[in-house]
Parts: C-alpha cells; structure tokens; sequence
C-alpha cells in the first residue's frame, strides 16, 4: 500500500512526549487559521469520537489495571480507526483543515519504543487501521522527559511509567523526525510558546493551499 497524502484539505499532527504543549500550539494553530477563513477541524486521539472516547476511558486510567502491551497497541489501533473514517477523511475531502493532538506515530513511540513492541508489526497494524493516511505536516514539540513530566499534574497510566519509558519514546519521535524531513517539524520544547506558534505556522503555510 503506498502511502496516502490527500490532494484535497490539510492533515497536521501534533506529537511529542507528556508537557510539550501540544495541545496548546494545536488549539493556538486551529484558532490563527479560523481567523484566517480555512474551516479547521481540531481532535485529538485518543478520542475525538464517541468510540474513542470511550477507548480512551480504558487505557488511560489507572482503575483499568494492568492490560498486555499488544492489547493495549490494539485499543490505540482501534481509536485510530474509528478517528479517520469518521471524522478525519470526511473532514479532509470537505477541504478543511484537519489538526489532531497525536496520531499513528505516538502509538509507533510510545506502544512500540516504549512497551518494545515489534516495530515493523506494530506498524503494519496502524498503517492498517488507518488505510495508510499520513498527515502532510506532522509537528514534534521535543522536550526532555524530566521537564515535561514536571509539568503535568496527575499523571494517567501511561504518564505513570518509568522516566526509561518516556525517555524511549523521545528518542523515537526524533528518529521518525530524521527519517523523513519534507513531512516533520521539530520543535523544541524549551522555546517561548509564541516562537513554537510561529515556527508551526511557518511550516503549515505552504500545505494551505489545499484547503478551502
């Protein structure tokens, strides 16, 4: 299956580690682009939909237990499914803006670098899932685990893993980053959040013509 950039609408995806400000810069990139007249659709995964919500009830919280690191890939899979079919290919063929706070390659980070999960299996899964839809533009506020771990107040399931973890599933993003530039922004996480807005801005801009 050859990878599936869309002729038609804007696909973004924020990514990166717990306190990287994500969902700050995604809520900040959908607001400057509203402003400019382009119909944006801001989600997230988990979530974003009523079944993914609901999934993501499941893997996030602690009374949800201990589950197999393949059962919990396959949740993640199960979200990305229902996300785009129902929310981010209707979006996308409409000409709109799609921005989503993480998407196929925070499940590549965190259940395949972190839980040491198969890459190629694991991949091959999502890819799936997702019928090989990749985003034009995915953005990776990199920060150190410390930091970033720091910064949130009480931590769900998965934030609650070991600071070895997270310090994997960094270094994964980055190398997903190196591996494929013309389709990553890396964005340093220590940067004021007026300086990330404007690198990811910078970026997105050259994709808007695409979009209604």
């Amino acid at each position: 299956m050859e990878p599936l950039f869309t002729e038609r609408g804007v696909f973004i995806a924020l990514e990166g580690g717990e306190g990287g400000g994500k969902s700050t810069q995604a809520e900040r990139l959908a607001r400057t682009l509203r402003d400019r007249g382009h119909d944006v659709v801001l989600t997230r995964e988990p979530g974003g939909t009523d079944v993914g919500t609901a999934l993501r009830r499941i893997v996030l919280d602690h009374a949800t237990g201990e589950v197999s690191a393949r059962t919990e890939a396959l949740i993640y899979a199960a979200d990305k499914a229902e996300h785009v079919d129902t929310v981010v290919l209707p979006a996308l063929a409409a000409g709109s803006v799609v921005i989503t706070d993480r998407y196929v390659d925070s499940a590549l980070a965190y259940q395949g670098a972190g839980r040491s999960i198969d890459a190629q299996e694991l991949e091959q899964v999502l890819r799936w899932a997702t019928s090989d839809l990749r985003p034009h533009l995915t953005v990776v506020l990199d920060v150190d685990p410390r930091t970033g771990l720091s910064r949130a107040g009480d931590h769900d399931r998965i934030e609650a893993e070991p600071l070895a973890f997270h310090q994997r599933v960094r270094e994964h993003f980055l190398a997903l980053a190196a591996e494929d530039a013309q389709h990553y922004l890396v964005v340093p996480g220590d940067e004021q959040p007026d300086e990330q807005a404007e690198r990811i801005l910078a970026a997105v801009e050259p994709w808007l013509g695409q979009a209604q």
